[in-house]
């Protein structure tokens, strides 16, 4: 293999670029209480560059999930990384009115991404007239999951309004979800279910294609079901999808949440770059500018004999 490109033996990939990185970008959200808090982060180089907005784990915020955010944007991508108001950085009490619909101001933090484009475009230097803004993804991970398939079609029983409403974004062509919660009801612990009402998502409408990324040891505290409960965006939701279910992981998933967080039970670098390079080439797919990396991540995934994981798709 020449000195150009770096590789796993699933995926080929270019050599990284250097990348710019702005934050906080503030973006007016009306309704919210405060400013939208916002990082970029776009190669140097290139045009018509695709565009992923990431949402955090509860908790987390716009300095989390390096290890994404930075291999995506140095190959490539423009990743827009909002901070949700149950970030710690946020510190909202537990009796802040907004509480009871964290989860619905989370996917308006989205949508606010999505509507101001041309603030962060115009915020990171030299990144003017280099989006394609035809090519956007939604990604996230735990909670955040939700948040980005709430723009692919997943649907949320409201315990405020009781109702479904359809919160999908036409603007968003695939996603990723990370570690994200299965269907509610019973599946839920009673923890869960008293303290995560929202916590009853449909899967039945989310349409837009994804890539559903789950540990086979992420024994979730909020299911009695097990590590199967996260693969339900896949094996419920109709349509284009591909599930990766990685051995061994665990809900960090290897360490995506960060460079050496504390909560990454289960560091192991190789399964987080199987996991970079893997939802890179699923992107450059999806979002139909490149099908050589998935074609080749698919062959080599899909027989069962790979030590990380096993790819399926529909």
């Amino acid at each position: 293999m020449n000195a150009s490109t770096m590789a796993t033996p699933d995926v080929a990939i270019s050599a990284p670029t250097s990348i710019v990185s702005v934050k906080p970008v503030l973006l007016s959200a009306p309704g919210r209480g405060e400013d939208l808090k916002v990082r970029v982060s776009a190669p140097t180089i290139g045009r018509e560059l695709p565009i992923i907005v990431f949402s955090h784990g509860f908790g987390s915020s716009l300095d989390g999930y390096g290890p994404l955010a930075d291999f995506w944007a140095a190959h490539g991508f423009v990743v827009v990384q909002p901070t949700h108001l149950d970030s710690r950085t946020v510190g909202l009490p537990q009796d802040d009115p907004r509480t009871p619909r964290l989860w619905r101001f989370r996917v308006e933090d989205m949508k606010h991404v999505l509507d101001q484009l041309d603030l962060l475009e115009a915020a990171v230097p030299g990144l003017s007239g280099r989006l394609d803004r035809s090519r956007i993804a939604a990604a996230g991970h735990s909670f955040g999951g939700q948040t980005a398939g709430n723009l692919l079609g997943l649907r949320v029983l409201d315990p405020v309004s009781g109702t479904e409403e359809d919160l999908s974004d036409p603007r968003i062509k695939a996603g990723v979800l990370l570690a994200t919660a299965g269907k509610g009801g019973a599946d839920l612990t009673p923890f869960a279910a008293e303290h995560f009402p929202f916590m009853n998502p449909s899967f039945a409408h989310m349409t837009t294609p994804a890539l559903v990324v789950a540990g086979d040891k992420d024994d979730s505290p909020l299911s009695v079901r097990g590590p199967e409960w996260l693969a339900d965006p896949y094996f419920l939701s109709p349509g284009d999808k591909s599930l990766l279910t990685l051995f061994g992981a665990e809900h960090s998933l290897g360490g995506i949440p960060g460079y050496e967080v504390k909560e990454t039970t289960d560091e192991h670098t190789e399964r987080v770059a199987l996991i970079q390079r893997l939802t890179w080439a699923y992107l450059r797919h999806a979002l139909g500018i490149d099908d050589a990396g998935w074609t080749r991540a698919r062959t080599a995934l899909t027989n069962g004999d790979h030590p990380l994981g096993r790819l399926e798709s529909k």
